[in-house]
């Protein structure tokens, strides 16, 4: 099923003149730009090529009608994406005034998008906004949904800033759909089982890594976002994000192990990106462990949703 375009990856009308948001009103295209202004009225504007755009507030999110939107998420849409559909013109003092509105454009989303999507269903997303408990993300036409914490990986993070940053394309598993038919999102089921991430690497190898936790009794080291392994205590002064060498010392399926030693503390930025096994279709059942092993992680997306 194809998606509704997210802001800031749509196609963008500052340079559309009032002919072509004419013609873009008569075909239902929905657009983006960037709101100047919010202004005393309320309202988003926004200039185009030879014409303004006026967005009252009622038409600025799916929701505001039912008091569901605070004002505070209009007004930091100023400078930022927002798509919307034309819905007519008025006159202004300088000539024609597009009437836009970005709620009819994500109630088509929903509508014609993302009600048909079901729990298992892989979609593209971006990253609006982050918080301690996980990411925020557009689904299509400036929708959100949540992308928990411990959703974003298996490897074990202590903020979502250690795994993905705003503006940042992804994508993501439905997890689940709640009644108000509002997502939450996994990202940890398409990036590889443990035999996968492990098939990256080799025992005799030295690669980089990143300081997940230090415990008593050893350094948990990210190898990939679904990959850590252990190294034995170092006597190194570490804390959690910090880069090291490590040389892998053995891979081992059956425990679904790796195991580590650290070679040194680097002084230096690195990220490990998303690397995606799967990237579009469906998923009804994920198993991350390795066959015999005691420890199962799995994922069901049959169950029912909403």
């Amino acid at each position: 099923m194809t998606g509704f375009e997210t802001e800031g990856t749509g196609t963008f009308a500052m340079d559309f003149g009032c002919e072509q948001l004419r013609s873009a009103m008569l075909t239902g295209q929905i657009l983006q730009g960037r709101a100047r202004a919010f202004d005393a009225q309320k309202q988003l504007r926004f200039s185009f090529a030879g014409c303004e755009g006026v967005m009252p507030y009622e038409e600025c999110a799916e929701g505001i009608a039912e008091g569901k939107v605070r004002q505070i998420a209009i007004l930091t849409r100023v400078g930022r994406p927002v798509c919307f559909v034309v819905t007519g013109f008025t006159a202004g003092p300088n000539g024609p005034v597009a009437l836009l509105s970005r709620t009819k454009a994500q109630q088509r989303c929903r509508r014609q998008y993302l009600s048909g999507l079901r729990c298992g269903d892989v979609l593209d997303c971006s990253v609006t906004h982050i918080e301690p408990f996980g990411a925020f993300c557009d689904v299509g036409c400036g929708i959100s949904a949540l992308l928990p914490i411990d959703c974003l990986s298996v490897s074990r993070i202590s903020s979502p800033t250690d795994r993905v940053s705003v503006g940042q394309q992804l994508h993501c598993v439905i997890r689940s759909i709640d009644p108000q038919g509002r997502f939450v999102l996994s990202l940890r089921e398409l990036m590889g089982t443990w035999q996968e991430n492990a098939a990256l690497f080799s025992a005799g190898e030295t690669v980089l890594g990143i300081v997940r936790s230090v415990e008593d009794y050893g350094v948990f080291i990210e190898l990939a976002p679904n990959l850590a392994g252990l190294a034995e205590p170092s006597g190194k002064l570490l804390a959690p994000g910090q880069v090291v060498s490590v040389y892998i010392k053995s891979i081992l399926p059956e425990k679904m192990k790796v195991k580590l030693v650290i070679l040194a503390a680097l002084d230096e930025q690195y990220t490990i990106p998303p690397r995606y096994f799967i990237a579009q279709g469906h998923l009804d059942h994920w198993v991350y462990s390795t066959e015999n092993t005691r420890r199962t992680i799995e994922t069901d997306f049959t169950c029912p949703c909403g």
